[in-house]
C-alpha cells in the first residue's frame, strides 16, 4: 500500500510539474523587440569585427530580449573575456551569456593561437 502511495505521489509531482513548466514558456517577441534585437545582434558583431586586438570572427552572436548569448571559439582567455567586456558595452545589451570555448592550438577556423589578428 504505501508503495501505490508513493508511486500516485511521484506520478501527481511528475504532471504538477509539466503543468507548471508548460505555462511559464515566454510570450512570442514583438515585431519592435525581434528588430531592437536583430539591431543589437549588428552592434555586438560590428563591436567584434572593429576590435584590433582580439580575433573575435568565429564568436557567434545572438540576442534575445537584450541578453546576448555569445557562443564559438577564441584562441586565448583574453578574448574570451574581453569579448564579454566588448558584449556588454553594447547599447541594448542587458546582460550577457558566454558559452564560449577556448581553442587549444587555434586548430578550429585557423588560428595561430597567440590571439590577434
Amino acid at each position: 500500500m504505501a508503495a501505490a502511495r508513493t508511486t500516485s505521489t511521484v506520478v501527481i509531482l511528475a504532471a504538477s510539474a509539466v503543468v507548471i513548466a508548460g505555462c511559464s514558456t515566454a510570450p512570442p517577441k514583438s515585431p519592435e523587440q525581434e528588430r531592437a534585437d536583430a539591431a543589437t545582434t549588428e552592434r555586438v558583431e560590428a563591436a567584434f569585427a572593429a576590435n584590433p586586438i582580439y580575433y573575435l570572427h568565429d564568436v557567434d552572436v545572438s540576442v534575445d530580449n537584450g541578453v546576448a548569448l555569445l557562443s564559438g571559439y577564441v584562441w586565448t582567455t583574453d578574448a574570451l573575456y574581453h569579448a564579454q567586456m566588448i558584449a556588454r558595452r553594447v547599447p541594448g545589451v542587458t546582460q550577457v551569456r558566454s558559452e564560449m570555448e577556448l581553442e587549444r592550438q587555434g586548430n578550429r577556423g585557423g588560428g595561430d593561437g597567440a590571439g590577434s589578428q
